[in-house]
């Protein structure tokens, strides 16, 4: 084994040519377009090693949500800062910032470029806003580390050393640190010079700098120890006299940069589209910004060129965040330097300077503003933010009103304004309601490749469990992360308004069936914003269900399969047409008002559906496992789990008696129909209700047309009770046929339950009426895999049960 004294890195020898990560002490001169990470929550990350200290992840860590990094979360601040780029920002117009290294400007994105958003096409002015805010990655999902992992200033790469010859300091990096009690231990030999304790310190900062421009300040007394010996107890013993660290001497330590006379520089053009990275000034106490523009310009052989179109950037190459600041004509730069040594030693290997043109960009950010009280005027919405939110009407205006979603997009003129709205809005609540805020990028849709169909993804991230959360992880960095949009902030409005103006797109919906039609029921409402109308939508499932996601062969739920391949299936998938139907729910009993008492009418419900819509014991079943559900939620995060609660709620209600069919009358475009003696009436508009089962079955039948998605009809089935519900899942059985049509009026005599799509409530009686809704809707189905070619029998037939088990 060979092991990296500076950071750390350990290697087998036959390894080290397979090494692609840089040292942690030269990564920063690597970075070419400097871009935060995007950490993701504290978790444990199993079988991964710390990109700063190469040590194994064995407690919390985090994880860049686009990228591979994993580091502890002591180690972020020297984490460098060379994520992709995945928008403009202004006046910048490039592909991945780590591509820039090995291919031209222009990156082909591979094998996922048609569905890819090509950052180039994205715009999205982020100076006030971290990456977790630009990716709108929900804090709700952020994990909290427990108090036992709370290191205060330890790291993972230090090591407390028990030996008796040695002992362990405390060394902070500068003033920064020392006002954040932030600090690294070093172990060094109770006899050391003091040389030797400044390499160690610099090692345990990743400075690869030579140890004597730096020297050392005791953390109490603040003074500047010179080459005298520190401690000079028993020196005489000494046979190589000098400075050393002895027993007696503070355990906490400042490291400082020597005061210099003249330093090099980089100052980097990149920006102004030249042939060189970076030019190297000598500067001295004289030097100010402005002698410093002036001299790289004459290097540039733009000496022409009028000094007051050009500025001077210190960018601080944080790993979470990216800052920027534009120097004054007559800062002094040598000055400069020396207060960001003060500030960190460590900070001024992340800083850099950069020369570029003044431009006057317009500042325009995009803010939606969710959760707002709907069918209001714009007028009316403007009111309430003034009133919650304080808006300052001058600085912003309201580019769209989602008036039947309460919704609103806020375009601002000014950074600190929007940042200030955004971080108050997601504290706010108006009418008992909480509002969410998003910062919305802008698509560049003229610029988009011809042949481009960019994937627009939406993830649950409370469906199946963890899988949602891991999955936008996979997505994020696999796509641009602008096109991944999270359900649970915000939900599908966001992502539907900024594809509104791209002339074709696909979408991905990674959820539930519930999920799903809430997807579809946005898509919709506002399909008339839209400039691609129809777009097609394909399925990832997540839930317990799935049977939409079955019938359309994207299988029975997912599980762990590679993101990248099922990228490729929606890729390849075909475009297929479903109806949807709406359902009208009027309650024409009064029911007793929750705020004063007054029975009044139950006003009516519309609601849409795509898969089924049950009455009777199927609803009650469904309507048991929610209550089981809302009482323990924690414990519903595995399908097994989640089917055995059914199991549990149908046993308790299977001596129910057959009577649903005096509590009901149907009537099916516009005839009378007399209904058998059953305990649950379905309508189904799939061939595949309560997780795969065929509830109308294969058997010809004269009176009826054979089912499918897309032919306006519904099937109508019954069902005798629990037990026969169980036969038909176990194929045994099917159920009643009763009915096909495309009108259906319900007639509810008393109170029943209802469920549409799995979700279910308790409907007064009343009437229930079932119709097609408007245009059919494009579903994207999954492609049959053709069978491999080469391989073992036993693969081919593992191929071919896959086939068969989602091919309904």
């Amino acid at each position: 084994m060979q092991r990296n004294a500076v950071c750390n890195f350990m290697s087998h020898e036959k390894c080290l040519k397979h090494v692609k990560i840089p040292c942690s002490c030269i990564a920063p001169s690597l970075v070419r377009v400097p871009v935060a990470h995007c950490f993701g929550p504290l978790g444990h990350y199993k079988k991964k090693f710390c990109t700063v200290c190469r040590k194994q992840l064995e407690s919390l860590a985090f994880r860049c949500e686009v990228c591979e990094l994993h580091v502890h979360m002591d180690c972020v601040p020297f984490a460098c800062s060379d994520c992709r780029q995945c928008h403009q920002d202004g006046h910048q117009d490039h592909a991945h910032a780590s591509c820039y290294i090995t291919v031209p400007p222009e990156c082909t994105f591979g094998r996922l470029r048609n569905m890819i958003l090509p950052p180039n096409c994205v715009r999205l002015v982020s100076r006030n806003f971290s990456k977790m805010h630009c990716f709108r990655i929900s804090e709700s999902l952020q994990t909290e580390p427990d108090e036992d992992d709370d290191v205060d200033g330890l790291t993972q790469g230090s090591v407390i050393s028990t030996d008796s010859s040695k002992q362990t300091l405390k060394i902070f990096d500068g003033n920064d640190a020392v006002k954040r009690n932030q600090f690294r231990l070093i172990s060094v030999p109770r006899i050391a010079k003091s040389e030797e304790v400044v390499e160690a310190a610099l090692r345990a900062y990743y400075v690869n700098d030579d140890q004597q421009h730096y020297e050392l300040q005791t953390f109490s007394q603040q003074t500047l120890f010179s080459d005298d010996i520190i401690n000079r107890n028993d020196a005489t013993e000494e046979t190589n006299p000098g400075p050393v660290f002895r027993e007696a001497v503070p355990e906490a330590w400042i490291i400082r940069a020597k005061s210099k006379d003249h330093e090099i520089i980089r100052i980097y053009p990149g920006w102004l589209k030249v042939g060189m990275a970076y030019i190297s000034l000598r500067i001295d106490k004289e030097s100010t910004t402005e002698t410093v523009i002036k001299e790289v310009l004459l290097q540039l052989g733009r000496q022409t060129e009028c000094l007051q179109n050009f500025k001077l950037l210190e960018v601080l190459m944080g790993s979470k965040q990216v800052q920027r600041m534009v120097l004054d004509d007559q800062e002094m730069i040598l000055s400069r330097l020396k207060d960001i040594r003060k500030t960190s030693i460590r900070q001024m290997t992340q800083t850099r300077f950069y020369i570029v043109e003044n431009s006057k960009s317009v500042v325009r950010v995009n803010l939606f503003v969710g959760g707002l009280p709907p069918q209001l005027s714009a007028e009316e919405y403007t009111n309430i933010l003034k009133d919650d939110l304080a808006i300052k009407t001058n600085l912003l205006s309201l580019s769209h009103v989602y008036s039947m979603q309460g919704a609103v997009v806020l375009e601002m003129s000014c950074f600190s304004e929007a940042e200030r709205i955004y971080m108050l809005a997601k504290d706010t609540m108006v009418n008992d309601k909480q509002l969410t805020a998003a910062v919305i990028p802008e698509v560049l849709h003229t610029k988009l490749p011809q042949n481009c169909c960019p994937l627009l993804v939406f993830v649950n991230p409370k469906s199946g469990g963890l899988k949602g959360r891991d999955l936008l992880y996979s997505f994020r960095k696999l796509l641009n992360p602008h096109q991944v949009f999270e359900l649970t902030n915000g939900g599908p409005l966001p992502g539907f308004h900024t594809f509104s103006q791209v002339p074709y797109f696909r979408v991905l919906v990674c959820g539930g069936d519930g999920t799903v039609g809430w997807v579809l029921g946005a898509l919709e409402e506002i399909r008339h914003t839209l400039v691609c109308s129809e777009p097609s939508v394909a399925i990832l499932p997540l839930g317990t269900g799935n049977d939409l996601g079955r019938v359309l062969r994207w299988g029975a739920g997912y599980r762990g399969e590679d993101p990248y391949s099922v990228l490729i299936s929606v890729d390849e998938a075909d475009d297929v047409l479903m109806d949807r139907w709406t359902i009208l729910l009027d309650a024409q009993e009064a029911v007793e008002s929750a705020e004063n008492g007054i029975l009044e009418p139950e006003p009516p419900k519309i609601v849409q559906m795509n898969n089924y819509c049950g009455l009777g014991i199927d609803a009650e079943l469904t309507l048991g496992f929610h209550h089981a559900r809302e009482e323990e939620p924690g414990k519903f995060n595995s399908r097994f789990h989640n089917k055995g609660v059914y199991v549990k709620v149908g046993l308790q209600r299977i001596s129910h008696t057959r009577n649903l069919h005096r509590d009901i009358k149907l009537k099916v475009d516009q005839h009378e129909v007399e209904l058998p003696s059953i305990e649950g009436l379905i309508f189904i508009n799939i061939p595949s209700w309560g997780s795969g089962a065929d509830l109308w079955g294969s058997d010809h039948d004269n009176r009826f047309e054979k089912p499918r998605i897309d032919d306006g009809l519904l099937e109508v089935v019954g069902v005798t009770g629990v037990v026969h519900m169980g036969q038909v899942q176990g194929g045994l059985r099917s159920g009643i046929r009763i009915a096909q049509g495309s009108y259906f009026r319900v007639t509810l005599l008393k109170a029943i339950p209802v469920q549409v799509d799995g979700e279910p409530w308790i409907q007064p009686p009343g009437q229930i009426i079932i119709s097609v809704a408007g245009p059919k809707v494009h579903m994207l189905k999954k492609s049959k895999q053709k069978p491999k070619k080469t391989g073992s029998l036993k693969e081919t037939r593992t191929d071919s049960v896959s086939v068969t088990e989602v091919g309904h």
